[in-house]
């Protein structure tokens, strides 16, 4: 007779086990969950970091001075050389490419070039091999035998395998990006690239538009997937801007729900907002699964000078830019093009004399960028004697590894003579494009972010130098009407004192360093009586 009660008992002990079971998950979820921030609205990300050059995570500033940094190149430079005769990179190695930190090791894809003279403004053939290197350190690189592409005979080399429905979708001509996408739920489909190729106008499925004259070969934008970055696989028969203008595609990122993929365009195939002419800009396509992109183009970016009533003569952007994701923000180096002072004579290569450094530029969408401060360069080319003293290329080469960033660039010799085309590297301070400090002495100085929310826990830190017990960062927290959050703020506002990358930012008045979930957020930072103290960065992040 006590059977129903011991069955109830057993049904009360299984929901108790299942009820432990199910809060145990939960609490096994939320710590194994990453939090998340989005600032002023922005997508949701791991990490915001808030530059110190980047006047929409920092809009209200006082009495402060950014000062734009210019890196150091390495003195083994170039780290990367062009190899022995007979190898597919004999030509020229230029980073026309990307460089990723990948399970513990650098990875380069770059442009190779097997002839050693340029013809017509082309490689012979139309191609120039998607080549790879690998690397422990950055500094010093091998080339794997890849074994994929018969090159002399032989696969002895590092090219890397492309198959397309079309053939000529499937030579690399030029500009190449490599992204590394960890979301993606086809592990076929986890490295994705963009280049440019150069078919004739018969290959091109899909048409075009009669935008601009006819050429000899079409400036084709096309895709690509891979399983390991190495064999990959054309995305479609046809070019992206299949049934549009020509395109010289150079970069390509994720931002939010798309997929986007920058580029340089000249008139005629564009023009300004008026209608009239304009030379080199960037330009911008996206899409929202890597397989259709749109039809139209954004203006993303133009150096000042041609935006101008009267444009500056010869100053133009070249190949868009390479672009570093930073979650909510994307940083980017461009190509400060400069024509040469005089036309290159007849028969001579036609842009001898064109000099190019690399410039900074920020956007916050994914789609507009600007310049922090106008022809500024971070990467400038050398002097002249130096192997780099001609005109450099921006990759998509960016890498933060201990207390540096780490950035690759090339060599281009404009003369078209394919001198020490090689690839490079400069350094800076970790994320140190430049840095906030007091501009005038006696005077209050302090800035407030961009407000921000925050999901799960969430830490603050900072990236700054020349702070101590004596004159310490002060920092706030402040709600979304602009008001100092008790418990963050006057006696219980944090106190950064010492310098460092990634220096922790601790509240006294909290029992752990995690900022309040939930709810919008700003940051409130006042700087010490001292020009000492400079702020290059704050990550709110894990």
């Amino acid at each position: 007779m006590h059977a129903p009660h011991t069955r109830q008992l057993s049904g009360l002990l299984a929901c108790s086990l299942i009820l432990v079971c199910i809060v145990s998950l939960n609490g096994q979820l939320a710590a194994q969950t990453p939090g998340r921030v989005s600032v002023d609205r922005g997508p949701a990300v791991e990490e915001a970091v808030f530059f110190s050059f980047d006047d929409r995570a920092i809009p209200w500033r006082h009495n402060l001075a950014l000062t734009p940094q210019t890196a150091k190149k390495h003195p083994a430079n170039p780290v990367l050389r062009r190899g022995p005769e007979g190898a597919p990179d004999h030509g020229h190695a230029i980073l026309y490419g990307s460089v990723l930190y990948l399970d513990g090791k650098f990875r380069m894809w770059y442009l190779g070039m097997f002839e050693t003279a340029i013809k017509s403004g082309q490689a012979p053939g139309w191609w120039r091999p998607m080549c790879y290197a690998e690397s422990d350190d950055g500094i010093h690189w091998t080339k794997p035998k890849l074994n994929l592409v018969e090159f002399n005979g032989n696969k002895q080399n590092n090219i890397c395998l492309i198959k397309s429905q079309v053939p000529s979708l499937a030579k690399v001509n030029d500009f190449l990006t490599v992204l590394y996408d960890a979301n993606d739920p086809d592990p076929q489909r986890r490295y994705k690239c963009a280049y440019i190729a150069h078919p004739p106008f018969a290959d091109v499925r899909g048409g075009r538009s009669q935008i601009g004259p006819d050429e000899r070969r079409w400036g084709a934008f096309i895709c690509a997937t891979s399983a390991d970055g190495l064999t990959w696989d054309v995305v479609g028969d046809r070019p992206m801007n299949a049934g549009g203008e020509r395109f010289e595609v150079s970069s390509l990122y994720r931002y939010g729900n798309f997929y986007y993929a920058s580029g340089q365009l000249i008139s005629p195939w564009t023009w300004r907002m008026d209608g009239s002419k304009i030379g080199r800009v960037m330009l911008t396509y996206r899409s929202p699964d890597f397989e259709h992109w749109s039809g139209a183009k954004a203006l993303s970016f133009a150096r000042p000078g041609q935006l101008t009533a009267t444009p500056v003569p010869g100053q133009q952007t070249h190949m868009g830019a390479g672009i570093w994701n930073r979650g909510n923000v994307l940083v980017g180096l461009y190509g400060m093009w400069q024509d040469a002072p005089e036309k290159p004579k007849d028969g001579r290569y036609w842009n001898t004399g064109v000099s190019v450094d690399l410039g900074l530029i920020v956007s916050d969408d994914g789609v507009h960028f600007r310049e922090p401060v106008p022809d500024h360069p971070v990467i400038a080319r050398g002097e002249k004697g130096e192997w780099d003293d001609i005109a450099l290329l921006q990759g998509h080469a960016f890498v933060n590894k201990g207390d540096q960033t780490m950035i690759w660039y090339s060599h281009w010799d404009t003369g078209g003579k394919l001198k020490n085309m090689e690839i490079g590297l400069a350094t800076l301070r970790r994320d140190g494009f430049g840095y906030l400090s007091r501009k005038l002495e006696k005077n209050g100085a302090h800035f407030v972010t961009a407000p921000f929310t925050t999901e799960g826990k969430l830490q603050l830190s900072v990236n700054l130098e020349g702070v101590s017990q004596d004159r310490p960062l002060t920092v706030e927290l402040l709600d979304e009407f602009d008001r100092p959050l008790p418990g963050y703020s006057g006696d219980q506002a944090a106190q950064v004192t010492e310098p460092g990358t990634r220096t922790p930012v601790v509240f006294p008045g909290q029992q752990n360093s995690t900022l309040p979930a939930g709810k919008p957020l700003a940051l409130r930072v006042t700087f010490p009586d001292s020009e000492e103290v400079k702020v290059y960065a704050l990550y709110v992040g894990q």
